[in-house]
């Protein structure tokens, strides 16, 4: 009968007949625990135990029943050598038959856990530690860490009286996680440990634990700090810190959402978004630590809890704003992946919705309490709002430029403008100051989203569905809005970066010193001139005249002249921005709209500054000398017209300007004089320069709303003309018939004179002018007579009246509803 194999319960009494693997365990432990584990004998139990594997399971279980014991009658001397002599056998042996082995090594490690002795816990989270950097051949099939997960998160959340004890105790608790994760990332068969249950115990307690960390500024560093303090102990926060790079490190793909939200949770669950350094450090931590193509993954859950806090305070609000655009600071220097535009469109709904919820306190100001607290809550929305502003702007400006491209149209096309459905749709509610704010908003980062962007043709940079609601807005009556849009412009027109060497408005007195960059005009953006070129004059020449223009509209519609001409400027736009020159110094000559002087004489002093800037630009000599004679005499004579001057805080401003002072003024004959020769055709500066409307549907609705810009005196006048001519002059069926008056009928050659000098003029135009040129002014003719007879309809006509007397009002017009014919009541002489 073999010994080893007799059962303890019948042989316990007699040692001899004891197995040999329990008298080889006996012998490992010493009469006085304190002289430690016996070397000799633990040596003897080492090669019993490699050479005879299938005996691990008894060893393991028998020494299991000895550790239960000892921790019951509190004899931790013998669990300290129990917990040795597991760890070296452990460490010894790798055969198949550890598998048994291990599970009564974690139930003893389990066991020291469970009790509430802090060196227990720590000793059996040490030995932990050591089976978790073993590398097992076979994968565990039945093997769970439950247990280990919850005590080990218990451990990270000790509040033990003792300050040095609770920090031993929860660096046992993160090194028992990070055994736990190394032991199971990598396992796929222990790909549970991913699921929700574990990870919102994972995560919250290494956070907890990086809270208390001192030097927050490192978190961020994507290299992995020191876990031994200043004092030579462990740092709970380094090694929580580094616990949660390597778990992050070790997500895959379909595992980011479970790792990150419970970050999302615990910043909740603590108020750490106001104030949100630590956030903020969190996301810095994860978005270094995760794979570059999973950082998609980590913007969606940062955009899905902003929409979860849609209603909570501003500054929580703010600060996960803040937090995203860390994240896609990081990320947009790798792959961003699909979520661009939902990136944008998720802000631009938070930025519309705390606009909504400004003017929202700003309308229950006058019936709130009080005034201090809702001026606080409107701070606060502008917080978020500026937030959001920068986030648009730093994500947009971190894209490459096809990308960039496509943010520019997504986010014009949420811009409210006049005559599109977004205007009539979305800015209802929130009424006019509403849409001016979101105008200003996005507009704003609009200009941070360009900023650096560089386009090899401006066609594809500038496409008229681009172009046309961005100079839409630029009619607007708000000079900071049209001060957005020449920036914009600015920023997509200087590819060369030349805006700074303007230094503002002024008479520059040596252009080639400046040392502009400038290359040959390609063939694409001299067909975009040609096609578009005409609505960009039209909307610097609408938008001089603006009445509120201030000191830096004048700057930036400088800017706009230059940058054309540095950038896109041929002979042909040379003569082009010549002839509007002259028209805007006519426009402030004839002053048929009653501008006032400031805004008159500082048309003035732009056409002198762009004249100077761009006689030089050319280089030629005969139109320099021109025009810096008429600069001369002003600066003698008229100084109020040039912009060294009018800017001025006190500059004198005449009365009137003299259009008899011919010498002070630009002359297009002159000026035609100057550039005779090869290379510009100087028979087009006679044809004076006439805004030109395109066909687009935009452009219409901005000819409206200009026209609505009228005063309302100009509708009197209108309808008194109307009357005025449907009425027979008294005066003249008064007149007495003589022979005077017969002869003066009769003759007609002066008629005849002036109809022929009529259509010599008309025929000479149309042999010279260029094709569009004659084909935008026909068309503005054309949209012209439309637009008078519209208006003529429209007071004179009258739908008509309702059987029920019910007249609705809708978007500010009136609205008649239709009566069925048959109800109609016609007068006698139309019925037969």
């Amino acid at each position: 009968m073999d010994p080893e194999n007799t059962d303890s319960g019948v042989c316990g009494c007699c040692g001899p007949l004891r197995p040999r693997y329990k008298r080889l365990v006996d012998n490992i432990f010493p009469e006085d625990p304190k002289d430690g584990l016996s070397k000799s004998d633990m040596e003897k139990l080492t090669f019993y135990a490699v050479s005879a594997p299938e005996k691990l399971d008894r060893i393991g279980e028998y020494l299991a029943e000895k550790l239960s014991r000892d921790v019951v009658r509190h004899r931790y001397g013998y669990v300290v050598i129990a917990m040795e002599a597991l760890d070296q056998l452990l460490m010894a042996c790798h055969s198949q038959s550890i598998k048994p082995f291990v599970e009564s090594f974690l139930r003893m490690v389990a066991k020291l856990l469970e009790s509430r002795e802090p060196d227990l816990q720590v000793l059996g989270t040490n030995s932990f530690v050591k089976f978790a950097n073993i590398e097992e051949d076979t994968p565990s099939y039945h093997r769970r860490y439950d247990f280990f997960v919850s005590q080990f998160s218990a451990m990270c959340h000790s509040t033990h009286e003792d300050p040095e004890t609770r920090t031993r105790i929860r660096v046992a608790g993160i090194k028992g996680l990070q055994g736990v994760v190394r032991k199971t990332v990598n396992d796929e068969l222990q790909a549970i440990i991913w699921e929700p249950q574990h990870m919102d115990k994972l995560i919250p307690s290494m956070l907890f634990n990086m809270q208390d960390s001192e030097d927050l500024d490192r978190a961020g560093h994507p290299s992995t700090p020191s876990v031994v303090g200043q004092d030579g102990e462990e740092n709970p926060a380094a090694l929580a810190e580094n616990c949660f790079r390597e778990l992050l490190g070790r997500a895959a793909y379909g595992n980011m959402n479970n790792a990150v939200r419970p970050v999302l949770v615990h910043l909740d669950n603590h108020g750490l978004w106001d104030p949100n350094e630590f956030a903020v450090s969190c996301f810095r931590i994860i978005m270094y630590s995760i794979q570059a193509q999973h950082s998609h993954h980590v913007i969606q859950q940062v955009l899905n809890h902003l929409d979860t806090n849609n209603r909570t305070t501003p500054r929580v609000r703010a600060g996960i704003v803040q937090v995203l655009l860390e994240t896609v600071a990081i990320a947009a220097k790798g792959s961003v992946g699909p979520t661009v535009l939902e990136v944008f469109n998720t802000l631009l709904k938070h930025l519309r919705m705390s606009v909504d919820l400004e003017l929202g306190e700003s309308s229950r100001r006058n019936s709130s309490s009080s005034v201090s607290s809702v001026r606080g809550k409107e701070s606060d929305e502008r917080i978020v709002q500026n937030a959001i502003i920068q986030t648009i702007g730093f994500f947009g400006g971190n894209l490459p430029d096809y990308q960039r491209a496509e943010v520019m149209m997504f986010i014009m096309g949420k811009v409210p403008v006049y005559g599109t459905p977004c205007h009539t749709l979305d800015t209802v509610k929130i009424g006019h100051q509403g849409t001016k704010r979101i105008q200003t908003m996005l507009l704003s980062s609009l200009i941070m989203v360009t900023s650096g962007f560089k386009s090899k043709s401006m066609a594809a940079a500038l496409p008229p569905s681009f172009l046309d609601p961005l100079f839409s807005i630029s009619l607007m009556e708000d000079s900071e809005l049209r001060q957005l849009v020449l920036e914009i412009l600015h920023n997509i027109i200087d590819r060369h970066d030349n805006r700074a060497k303007l230094r503002g408005i002024r008479i520059i007195p040596n252009v080639s010193a400046l040392k502009f960059k400038r290359e040959k005009i390609s063939k694409q953006d001299i067909t975009f001139m040609k096609k578009h070129g005409q609505q960009l004059y039209r909307h610097i020449y609408l938008g001089c005249k603006e009445e509120d223009n201030v000191h830096k509209n004048f700057e930036l519609l400088f800017t706009t002249l230059a940058i054309l001409t540095i950038e896109l400027a041929n002979e042909e736009v040379v003569i082009d921005l010549i002839r509007l020159s002259m028209a805007l110094q006519e426009m402030a000559l004839a002053n048929e709209e009653n501008m006032p002087m400031f805004i008159r004489c500082g048309i003035m002093a732009l056409v002198a500054a762009y004249l100077n800037f761009l006689s030089k630009m050319i280089a030629h000599l005969p139109l320099c000398q021109h025009v810096s004679k008429v600069i001369e005499l002003r600066n003698l004579d008229a100084p109020y017209l040039l912009p060294e001057h009018v800017f001025r805080d006190k500059c004198q401003l005449p009365e009137s300007l003299d259009k008899n002072d011919r010498q002070v003024y630009f002359q297009a004959s002159d000026m035609a004089e100057c550039l005779a020769g090869p290379g510009y055709n100087v028979e087009r500066l006679s044809i004076p320069y006439v805004p030109q409307v395109t066909g687009s549907g935009l452009c219409r609705a901005d000819e409206d709303r200009l026209s609505r810009r009228k005063s309302f005196v100009d509708t009197i006048s209108l309808q008194v003309d109307i009357m005025s001519n449907s009425l027979p002059d008294k005066s003249l069926l008064a007149e007495e018939i003589t022979f005077e008056t017969l002869k003066k009928a009769i003759d007609t050659t002066g008629l005849e004179e002036q109809e022929r000098e009529k259509r010599r003029q008309v025929m000479e135009k149309f042999q010279k002018a260029p094709f569009e040129e004659i084909a935008a002014h026909c068309e503005s003719k054309a949209n012209m007579l439309h637009d008078r007879l519209a208006q003529i309809f429209e007071l004179t006509i009258r739908p008509p009246p309702s059987p029920s007397g019910v007249v609705s009002i809708s978007t500010g017009h009136t609205q008649h509803p239709s009566v069925p014919v048959y109800e109609m009541k016609f007068p006698d002489l139309c019925v037969y």
